[in-house]
């Protein structure tokens, strides 16, 4: 029987603690132990050209990505790099980069030690490294160039790019066994075995643990969460999560979320990306706000200030409700940046906004501030509710504006300047 036939999972689990890791230092930032849980995202322009990839990684930070990778694959995009990171600074940004490499990367840092020396972390594919005598020599020398610049890596196995020497060894030695696997779990056997291998060749060459993060990124889910619950029971290296190809939009965010959702509910997981296809010509900063509610919705972290708001049903009498919940929306986003300067914890506020009396009150009253909106039948009264009482009742033309100043006035009132 093959590995998804026979998955299993409790999904009435409760939250465990983070898993004890080692601490990892990337740039300005630290990852592992029982440091947070951070967002991580990539860039897709063409490294080649600095001032785009620079533009991108602002966008990218602004939107609250804390490490961003880029693709280093030619001789241009590695010497790019130190114009990426001068153009960066001169905006303010230190974000921390990481330089991805495949094929070429021994040769690349070997060659351009700017680029070596300015990168925060490398990103090692095992199966991409090399074949035959060629495998361990070019990783040796990726790895001896993290030493020389004392850079952690991320070995990041991928089942699209996997070492086909190991797969193939593996596989050979299956079929020798009494009752063989499928054919299915001898990939995931090898996709573990490869980060796992990796990891303690790149320790006999002198990385110690706080130099390296695991990944071993699959496109499915029960397979994603099967092989990083195996990464984590046997080893302590910081974990590095994401559904990989995950897809576009809601396929994309679905299939990431209840992949990463269950692996981070176990404390699983140092640092995330949801790998999302953007739309032709989109932003790429969807994933990164994908990533942080994926945290905030599990209570892991806190990112933004959250609306809470109803469906709608027959219940209720118009679209008063769902427009001043996008409004509502529209304003924390707005706003998010300034108050999170001047108003430390506001990022924890929680707004509620009902469309009729089934649930409305009950649910402002949970909330930090909520409103409750008159439904089908109902008295044209909007109650309003702060910290679980009844404050004041709002109604005509002005309601939405009148709301927003309340809201304005509990983040005044309820979180400390700065």
């Amino acid at each position: 029987m093959g590995l998804l036939a026979t998955f299993k999972y409790d999904f009435a689990m409760t939250f465990t603690e983070k898993r004890n890791t080692a601490v990892v230092k990337v740039g300005n930032r630290e990852l592992g132990g029982s440091s947070p849980v951070l967002v991580q995202s990539m860039t897709n322009t063409p490294t080649e050209d600095p001032q785009a990839t620079a533009n991108q990684i602002i966008e990218l930070a602004d939107a609250g990505s804390e490490i961003v990778r880029i693709t280093v694959n030619t001789k241009e995009a590695a010497k790019a790099v130190p114009t990426i990171v001068s153009l960066l600074e001169k905006k303010g940004y230190d974000t921390p980069l990481v330089g991805d490499f495949h094929y070429n990367g021994h040769l690349l840092l070997s060659e351009f030690h700017d680029c070596a020396r300015l990168l925060a972390k490398y990103r090692i594919n095992p199966g991409n490294v090399g074949r035959g005598e060629k495998h361990d020599g070019n990783f040796r020398a990726m790895v001896e160039a993290a030493l020389k610049w004392q850079k952690p890596v991320r070995i990041g196995v991928n089942w699209g790019s996997l070492d086909q020497e190991l797969l193939a060894k593996m596989m050979d030695e299956n079929a020798l066994l009494a009752k063989p696997k499928d054919g299915h779990e001898v990939l995931i056997d090898a996709i573990v075995e490869s980060a796992l291998s990796s990891a303690a060749v790149a320790e006999k060459y002198g990385l110690s643990k706080a130099q390296i993060v695991l990944s071993a990124k699959v496109s499915e889910v029960r397979d994603l969460v099967s092989v990083y619950s195996r990464l984590a029971a046997s080893c302590d290296y910081a974990l590095h999560l994401g559904l990989t190809e995950a897809g576009m939009g809601m396929k994309g965010i679905v299939a990431s979320t209840a992949a990463l959702s269950v692996l981070l509910a176990q404390g699983i997981g140092d640092t995330i990306r949801v790998s999302l296809t953007p739309a032709p010509g989109a932003a790429r900063d969807e994933e990164v706000r994908v990533c942080q509610q994926i945290l905030q919705s599990l209570g892991i972290r806190s990112f933004n200030p959250q609306v809470t708001a109803c469906p709608g049903c027959g219940r209720t009498t118009s679209t008063v409700f769902q427009e001043l919940a996008q409004d509502i929306q529209q304003h924390l986003t707005a706003e998010r940046a300034r108050w999170q300067k001047q108003y430390p914890g506001v990022e924890e506020l929680k707004v509620a906004v009902m469309g009729c009396i089934v649930n409305g009150p009950g649910e402002s009253k949970h909330a930090d501030i909520g409103i409750s909106l008159p439904g089908t039948g109902e008295e044209p009264r909007a109650p309003v509710y702060i910290d679980g009482k009844h404050f004041t009742t709002l109604g005509g033309p002005n309601l939405a504006q009148d709301f927003i100043k309340l809201v304005n006035d509990y983040v005044e009132n309820n979180y400390s300047k700065v």
